[in-house]
C-alpha cells in the first residue's frame, strides 16, 4: 500500500506536467540598445512598448531568435541580440554592446550560422581569431572591373534584377 506521503509527492511532481510548463523563476537581463517590444516574436508584429539601453528586464521565454521580456512598463518580444543575460556593470555593458555588434552575443561566444558543414560543435567553440588567415581571405577581394574580367573569361552573362538597385558607389 502506498503511503500518503508518496501519493502527495507523486501528485506534487505531476501537477506541473499537467499544466505543460514547469514554473521556474525568470532570468534577468539588461538591454543593449534602445528597442521596441513586439506583441509577437516577429519583426512586423505590432509594437507593445519600448525600452532604453541599460534597462533591466526579466526574460520570460525564448523562441528562436526572440526573447519575451518584461520591463518596468510593459511585456513583449524582442530580438535576443538586443538583450544580454545577467545584470549590467559598466564594464560588461560595453562588452555586451560590442558582442552584439560583432554577432558574438550569447554564451560560448560562437557565432551561429547556417551552412557550416564539416565542423563539429567542439571545433566551432575552440575556434580562435587568426589575423593572418583573415588577411589572406581579404587578399582575394576583387574590384568591379576585375570581377567583370573574371566573368568574361568564364563566359558568364550578367542577369538584371529589376527590383534591385545598385548601392551608391557600387558596381552597376
Amino acid at each position: 500500500m502506498i503511503s500518503k506521503l508518496k501519493v502527495m509527492l507523486i501528485v506534487t511532481c505531476l501537477i506541473p506536467m499537467l499544466h505543460g510548463q514547469l514554473s521556474i523563476a525568470a532570468e534577468t537581463g539588461t538591454t543593449l540598445k534602445n528597442d521596441s517590444l513586439r506583441k509577437e516574436p516577429f519583426a512586423d508584429a505590432k509594437i507593445a512598448g519600448s525600452f532604453q539601453r541599460g534597462e533591466s528586464v526579466e526574460i520570460l521565454k525564448k523562441q528562436g531568435a526572440w526573447s519575451q521580456v518584461k520591463t518596468k512598463k510593459s511585456t513583449g518580444w524582442v530580438r535576443s541580440l538586443s538583450i544580454k543575460r545577467g545584470t549590467a556593470t559598466a564594464s560588461n555593458q560595453t562588452a555586451g554592446i560590442l558582442a552584439a555588434a560583432s554577432g558574438r552575443a550569447g554564451t560560448g561566444q560562437v557565432v551561429s550560422t547556417t551552412g557550416v558543414r564539416g565542423l563539429s560543435e567542439e571545433e566551432l567553440k575552440a575556434a580562435k581569431f587568426n589575423e593572418t588567415e583573415i588577411k589572406t581571405l581579404e587578399s582575394y577581394t576583387l574590384n568591379a572591373d576585375q570581377g567583370r574580367q573574371f566573368a568574361n573569361a568564364g563566359n558568364l552573362k550578367p542577369i538584371a534584377f529589376t527590383n534591385l538597385k545598385a548601392a551608391k558607389g557600387g558596381a552597376k
